[in-house]
């Protein structure tokens, strides 16, 4: 397999000519690499290695990898999506450019949700085919034979597997529930079609895993949103009450949009709504929901509210609990607008 059929390495770019300011030239193609670049960019930007070991002494370039480095100043925050973006291009440079993200750190970087936090330095790369073991210091490195169409590009040259093969190569790592958040989060973001299932499991086939994964994806739904609502659904599908339907839209007399609610039962006209962390915890948003929740009420007298957090996932008797009517002391579990506080 030529290594010509691959995403070719990052162009240092035609500001890289002239000599008289071969330090900013080089700074402006790290600026385009997430603070990145190599040995090979650096000198045709014209510095030397007199240069390059000058600026690595003073600390204002880390090195990182054999004839790699990052400009300390350009480097992104710890955690952050940059720097995952930052320690791949760096790993990039260094393993040549068969090289690409893959696994977990694939799906991070295509956004595909429902993994745990990042732990803000480990990376998972591979070299198809590779020959001979390698080390790389916060690279666990694979050499799983990666076809050429299978690679993507994302960014400035970030070489990374494509979403079916992201999928293919972390799902069988992870327990049922941040398998099928993935499948769902890969779905509701137009990564992956119920089109290319089929595709996804014949190559799955033979592989650790594909038993479990071709019977997860039955329970996946690309109408989740987040991996909140992904967690809620299977344990009201797994306590025989699954909701009748996901992103359930309610209308004003004119038929205007009033709110579209995460979960819906037809039979009990129960609203259900994942509170995760983030768009709900804000003022502004809090605002937004109570005010919407209060629309749906005065509109939908009959309809019964419940919502639930990230704290009760530990709880699924809870979780089905409200989603059968049955509250403390037996009552109706309707809860207040989002942000109440105290009975008024």
């Amino acid at each position: 397999m030529s290594s010509a059929q691959y995403p070719a390495l990052p162009s240092p770019g035609p500001q890289c000519a002239s000599a008289p300011d071969s330090m900013e030239a080089a700074v402006a193609v790290a600026a385009g690499q997430y603070g990145v670049l190599s040995w090979p960019q650096a000198r045709e930007c014209g510095l030397n290695r007199y240069d390059i070991r000058r600026m690595v002494r003073r600390g204002e370039w880390l090195h990182p990898h054999h004839q790699v480095y990052v400009v300390r100043r350009l480097m992104p925050g710890t955690g952050t999506p940059e720097r995952l973006r930052c320690l791949v291009m760096a790993a990039q440079l260094a393993l040549g450019p068969r090289a690409c993200a893959a696994g977990p750190t694939a799906a991070r970087l295509w956004g595909i949700r429902g993994l745990d936090r990042w732990n803000g330095h480990g990376i998972h790369m591979v070299v198809p085919a590779l020959k001979r073991p390698r080390e790389l210091a916060g690279v666990d490195l694979h050499g799983w034979n990666v076809r050429p169409e299978e690679v993507a590009v994302l960014g400035d040259g970030l070489r990374v597997t494509d979403p079916g093969r992201t999928l293919r190569d972390t799902v069988p790592g992870l327990d049922r529930e941040s398998a099928v958040c993935l499948m769902d989060s890969a779905l509701n973001q137009g990564l992956l079609g119920q089109e290319d299932i089929p595709r996804l499991n014949d190559r799955m086939r033979g592989r650790a895993g594909c038993v479990d994964m071709r019977r997860w994806w039955g329970l996946t739904d690309g109408r989740a949103q987040s991996p909140l609502e992904t967690r809620i659904r299977l344990i009201c599908q797994d306590g025989g009450m699954p909701p009748d339907e996901l992103q359930r839209r309610f209308t004003d007399r004119e038929g205007r949009t009033v709110a579209v609610v995460d979960f819906w039962w037809e039979g009990s006209r129960l609203i259900g709504e994942a509170d995760g962390l983030g768009p709900h915890s804000t003022p502004r948003a809090l605002a937004r929901d109570r005010e919407r929740q209060n629309a749906l009420q005065m509109l939908y007298p009959d309809v019964r509210i419940v919502r639930f957090t990230w704290a009760d996932l530990k709880r699924p008797g809870y979780i089905l609990a409200l989603v059968a009517g049955e509250g403390r002391g037996g009552r109706a579990a309707t809860l207040p607008p989002p942000g109440a506080t105290g009975d008024g």
